[in-house]
């Protein structure tokens, strides 16, 4: 009995090694449209997000009234009229860092490394790879990425009234630190 229960325990402690989930309640997301005619920047600090170091798989989720604008006009006419936030209240991404084993996570460094998986934002689900860095300091890996989605590939419309004023592509940032648990 006393032999089961030892296996038991150190099947488990195993398990717990080997299972490094790093995540964030407080992930770093914004968007950058620049036109000649003006330039629309939004930031959010409350991204959740969580990544499993041995298998690569890595989850955001952002709720969309997050969002934070310069104008509160702009904030209101991107919750209510593009992103239909009380529809569709969260943007998330699920996908696999694909070269997670070149990612040495205990030695501090900075590794370049890849992503594929599905963003989905206003109902609207595409595959999307996306290149970026992956910072390890102690027991944090910090997550940063610049990327460029368009629109209309989500169904978001703009009116033709404020077309000049949106970007065709979109640039968003990602720089969200994770911390071991």
């Amino acid at each position: 009995m006393k032999r089961i229960i030892l296996g038991a325990l150190l099947l488990c402690a195993t398990q717990s090694v080997y299972a490094q989930k790093y995540l964030t309640r407080t992930g770093k997301i914004s968007f950058y449209s620049a036109t000649p005619l003006e330039n629309i920047e939004a930031f959010n600090n409350e991204a959740a997000a969580v990544m499993d170091a041995k298998s690569g798989e890595v989850i955001f989720q952002a709720p969309i009234k997050s969002f934070k604008f310069e104008k509160a006009l702009m904030q209101e006419h991107f919750n209510e009229n593009y992103m239909e936030s009380d529809k569709y209240p969260k943007a998330e991404y699920k996908g696999t860092v694909t070269d997670i084993s070149s990612v040495n996570f205990a030695k501090d460094g900075s590794y370049n490394v890849h992503t594929t998986g599905k963003l989905t934002m206003h109902g609207v689900t595409n595959t999307v790879t996306v290149p970026g860095t992956m910072v390890i300091k102690g027991n944090t890996a910090t997550i940063n990425c610049k990327f460029k989605v368009v629109p209309q590939d989500y169904k978001i419309e703009i009116p033709k009234l404020v077309e000049g004023k949106i970007a065709k592509q979109i640039e968003i940032t990602v720089n969200s630190s994770l911390d071991k648990k």
